[in-house]
């Protein structure tokens, strides 16, 4: 997957590792704010402890 990926973006290799490191940002950010926030009430991660 990441060899199909890597072959599929454009440009020499600096913008290649740049346009890699900009979706992997932008992948983490996505998840951080978006889909973390948005699961984190429907798990129960720490039962022992509940919110106070």
């Amino acid at each position: 997957m990441y060899g199909w990926l890597w072959r599929s973006l454009p440009g020499p290799l600096a913008v290649r590792a740049l346009t890699a490191v900009v979706l992997a940002g932008a992948t983490a950010a996505f998840l951080w704010f978006v889909v973390f926030p948005w699961i984190e009430p429907r798990l129960p991660l720490d039962p022992a402890f509940p919110e106070r």
